[in-house]
């Protein structure tokens, strides 16, 4: 069955009558709001090889800057060095007992006289202080009375002084034309790994991000295919040696959401082995031959640490159909796809690597993905029922705090059609909407809540109907209200408001009694009665339309269409398919291309017609006849702009309306 209604929630609304313009400018504040976050500085702009360069040679020059002003500064501080005298002028200081200290660093003399003053002399190399005083006449009593000290002349220091004049600008060049290169030699290396794989790997022994079965919740018939992978990859002798050989390849489908990357990841958390993961749009660049380069570079590392798990998530975006005539020959997509082909193909049978992949559109791929020897293994995930949903709930609960009042059977109940995604986000949005209360604990009515924010979007509290806007809304959810609890097939009504959310400026509300895995054609068109509801209360009211209703002709006219090309249900096309899921025609054949002629085209038109009309008909048909009970639901609703199922159900009663209930309930 490929119905999309199956266990799925209906929620009618009714957008505003400036819907277009509120859309058009709710736009043009997010592009805004865009612009203010780059500018504001969240994540700094990409600057090209022209803007480095500039940056590198700024940087270069503040450094030669700072290097010439030390330079600078340090010559400064020599030339204020003390007056020098002569040999001869010491000595006579010497003998006239007016030298304090004499201080010997090599050939150089640094003086002070008794008045404190300082002076500089230089002498011979080769000959003593004494011999050089003696030679000029100092008598030996008289160099007594000076304090003469020698400092050891240090031969690093000796050499820096003089060199590093020479040095410094030489790393500066150096430096300078590093920084230069630097940038082209980056160039170079990315050129050389522009083929390497981008995969990123798990590692078993990282406890922060291993997953295990125990993590995933419902997928129970999955679990149990891809428990003997698992046993496999732990103990691969025990198969070899009876000469079976595992699926090299598996591929995970199911709708967005249903955890199909969730379990790969418990696969290999079980089986504790290396995790390669990437997306199927890594593969593939602008260049020719980049996207196989990759793929034999990712089973190269894998093969290494085998025994080990590929997984490509979203597999469609590199194994479409071949030969759909789009890119050519040469179409780098149809190229990285046929190198998987091969690597798949090209395992050996002791080989420990084991390839899944994960797509929520397995009719676009290619026949030789799906053949035995390569993904040979297909492994289903459907949408979770009613005790899945309530033990994912569980898990996404274990880190939050809930209060006494919670009830994860009550909201398991009231989310059929959701995924694990949406699960999860209901649970967040719940903890989110309590810690904005600045309260400890998650209460059931934060989870109610977050419900219908998860299906709808927050409330729009700024969003003010005008009276007769408020009132042209209230009986528009009503018609559709009113129309599901009298028709038989229809599902019942859980809650009705006109308080706007998202573009919704109100929405009805309802809910299977029970899940359901098909459904049948009197349920398809009390469906498509219940979504004209609102559009026949408008007509029925005010002899007039609004823009209201442009949701619910979508959703009549699609719910009729399918009827008519994919399920059989016409009468006059009979059991014939002439679409697909997707609404696109059969086999892959082409964008738009038809497999009907005009003539079975122009019935189909007719036939959709007809269904929506019909349905018009009887949504017409309950209102007429139950006009007492639609103008006293709309001004109850109008004054408290939410009922409740329990209230809803009181005023039905009351118009002489038996509500729908549960067999259990009954």
């Amino acid at each position: 069955m490929n119905s999309p209604s199956f266990s799925k929630k209906f929620v009618y609304n009714n957008p505003t009558m400036a819907h277009d313009h509120n859309h058009e400018e709710s736009q043009i504040h997010k592009d805004a709001k865009k612009g203010e976050k780059r500018a504001g500085g969240g994540m700094l702009p990409e600057m090209n090889p022209r803007q480095q360069f500039i940056g590198n040679l700024i940087y270069a020059l503040v450094i030669f800057a700072v290097i010439v002003s030390l330079y600078s500064y340090i010559s400064t501080e020599q030339s204020q060095k003390p007056a020098e005298v002569s040999l001869s002028e010491l000595a006579t200081l010497v003998s006239s007992g007016n030298v304090n200290k004499i201080e010997v660093d090599g050939a150089d003399l640094h003086i002070e006289t008794k008045s404190g003053e300082k002076k500089d002399a230089r002498k011979e190399n080769d000959s003593s202080l004494s011999e050089t005083l003696k030679n000029y006449g100092v008598l030996p009593e008289d160099l007594t009375k000076a304090n003469i000290v020698v400092k050891n002349p240090d031969g690093f220091t000796f050499w820096a002084i003089n060199l590093l004049p020479i040095i410094i600008p030489l790393l500066f060049i150096i430096l300078f034309f590093w920084m230069i290169s630097r940038q082209v030699k980056g160039a170079g290396v990315q050129a050389f790994t522009f083929g390497q794989s981008k995969a990123r790997m798990i590692d078993p022994d990282d406890t922060n991000q291993k997953v295990t079965f125990k993590d995933v919740a419902g997928v129970k018939e999955a679990k149990e295919e891809l428990l003997e992978i698992v046993d496999f990859l732990k103990s691969p002798k025990k198969f070899l040696d009876i000469g079976a050989r595992i699926p090299k390849g598996v591929i995970l489908m199911g709708p967005p959401g249903s955890g199909k990357t969730m379990l790969a990841r418990a696969v290999a958390g079980e089986a504790h082995v290396p995790f390669y993961h990437l997306s199927g749009s890594e593969f593939v660049e602008m260049f020719v031959g980049v996207g196989a380069s990759r793929v034999r570079d990712l089973f190269k590392m894998a093969k290494k640490s085998a025994p080990s798990i590929i997984f490509v998530d979203e597999i469609d975006a590199v194994g479409r159909i071949r030969g759909s005539g789009v890119g050519g020959g040469n179409d780098e997509r149809e190229q990285t796809l046929n190198q998987i082909l091969v690597e798949m193909d090209g395992f050996e049978p002791t080989e420990k690597v084991v390839v899944m992949a994960a797509t929520n559109r397995p009719d676009v791929l290619d026949p030789a993905l799906l053949r035995p020897g390569r993904f040979d293994r297909r492994v289903t995930l459907d949408l979770p029922d009613l005790s899945d949903r309530e033990e994912i709930l569980k898990i996404h609960a274990r880190k939050k705090p809930l209060g006494p009042d919670a009830n994860l059977h009550v909201l398991a109940e009231r989310t059929p059609g959701f995924s694990g995604a949406d699960l999860y986000s209901l649970m967040n949005e719940g903890a989110i909407l309590a810690a904005r209360e600045a309260r400890k604990e998650i209460t059931q009515y934060d989870l109610i809540r977050s419900i219908e924010k998860v299906m709808l979007g927050p409330e729009r509290k700024s969003h003010l109907l005008s009276k007769e806007e408020k009132r042209i809304t209230a009986y528009h959810e009503v018609g559709h209200a009113l129309v599901a609890s009298v028709l038989p097939y229809a599902d019942p009504v859980h809650k009705v408001s006109i308080i706007s959310r998202g573009h919704a400026a109100g929405y009805t509300l309802t809910l299977p009694l029970e899940d359901r895995k098909m459904q049948t054609r009197k349920e398809f068109l009390d469906d498509i009665a219940k979504a004209l509801g609102g559009y026949a209360a408008e007509t029925l009211i005010f002899n007039d339309l609004t823009t209201g209703p442009s949701n619910d002709l979508q959703v009549a006219s699609a719910l009729a269409r399918n009827m008519v090309t994919r399920w059989g249900m016409s009468d006059k096309i009979g059991p014939v398919a002439l679409e697909d899921p997707s609404g696109k025609v059969l086999y892959g054949r082409g964008y738009g291309e038809k497999e009907y002629s005009e003539e079975v085209s122009a019935i189909v038109d007719s036939e959709v017609k007809r269904i929506v009309e019909e349905g018009l008909a009887r949504a017409r048909e309950v209102l007429d006849t139950h006009r007492k009970a639609l103008d006293m639901i709309a001004e109850e609703l109008v004054k408290t702009e939410t009922i409740e199922r329990d209230d809803f159900e009181k005023l039905l009663v009351a118009n002489g309306i038996v509500p729908k209930k549960k067999t259990e309930e009954v």
